[in-house]
């Protein structure tokens, strides 16, 4: 054994392997070290001065939604503002604080009826403007008469996912998710730049209306996403479900129409939104009962 462990071409392979496991190590180290990274993002001065004017930007959409086998009539917003955000915490911050960041933050809202009863939905985004990662929190409610869900997400070392149901199949449930695209933060990522939009074959999580609605498990799902000048498209084959986004390619790129087809009862149905009005508005201030004619400007019921 002595004589193997000192011939020439066992001292040459020990040392070619002992090289390739440092060097495994080290690939390993940079991998952990480039993942930590943060990537800033620059906003122009367009940006800044249409974003932090203390508005927000309120669009109001004309609403055919398919349930139940149905089109159902209603009406859609888009709610987008900048606010100030505790990253820790992840909720809205009431104090100028050095812990702030400043988030884009989407309330995306539906109203329609089915029969006799209403539905009322409502998605949260909140996306980081200061630097480039998924959206720090996400939260989505449906209300109806037979009862509600809410299911929010905190992007933490993972996707950290709380859930509650009055379905008994779906209940209360806590899920660790490994981060990948999510499709409600498309929706803020498009208002920044469309162009740096991810397209191809992807990993997405379907937008958290979707999920409950259709009460689908709330995983990735194999998508193929693609982008024109004034288009975002993104096929779920697996869902059979196809999601097309119509934008306007100026600053700032307002969200024109959307459509969304899926199967809903025994075919395939085409959920459609269409823009009535945008306007800018402290709406938070706009509470009175004379603030009501803000909502005609908006052509809301």
């Amino acid at each position: 054994m002595k004589k193997i462990k000192n011939h020439p071409i066992f001292l040459i392979v020990a040392m070619l392997l002992l090289g390739v496991s440092c060097k495994n190590n080290d690939t390993t180290k940079e991998n952990k070290v480039a993942d930590s990274i943060v990537k800033y993002r620059t906003l122009s001065q367009e940006f800044k001065n249409y974003w932090y004017s203390g508005e927000a930007e309120i669009t109001s959409y004309t609403l055919q939604q398919a349930r139940y086998g149905e089109i159902r009539e209603g009406h859609a917003v888009l709610i987008y503002v900048t606010e100030d955000f505790l990253p820790e915490k992840q909720v809205k911050s009431d104090t100028q604080s050095p812990e702030n960041i400043s988030v884009l933050k989407l309330n995306a809202t539906k109203n329609f009826n089915t029969g006799i009863y209403p539905y009322s939905i409502m998605q949260s985004t909140f996306y980081p403007l200061s630097t480039v990662e998924h959206a720090i929190k996400i939260s989505s409610s449906v209300q109806e008469w037979c009862g509600q869900t809410y299911t929010q997400l905190n992007n933490r070392d993972g996707f950290e996912i709380n859930s509650h149901s009055y379905f008994q199949g779906e209940a209360d449930q806590n899920t660790q998710l490994e981060k990948v695209l999510l499709e409600n933060e498309l929706w803020t990522q498009l208002r920044i730049n469309p162009k740096q939009l991810p397209t191809g074959d992807l990993q997405i999580i379907p937008s958290f209306e979707f999920i409950s609605l259709k009460h689908f498990e709330l995983r990735p799902y194999n998508a193929n996403a693609t982008l024109t000048t004034t288009s975002y498209t993104i096929e779920y084959p697996e869902l059979d479900r196809v999601l097309i986004i119509n934008f306007n390619e100026e600053f700032p790129f307002e969200i024109l129409s959307w459509s969304e087809s899926f199967k809903s009862g025994p075919e395939k149905l085409t959920t459609k939104a269409t823009k009535l009005e945008t306007i800018k508005s402290p709406y938070w201030s706009k509470n009175s009962n004379k603030d009501g004619v803000l909502r005609d400007s908006l052509k809301l019921k």
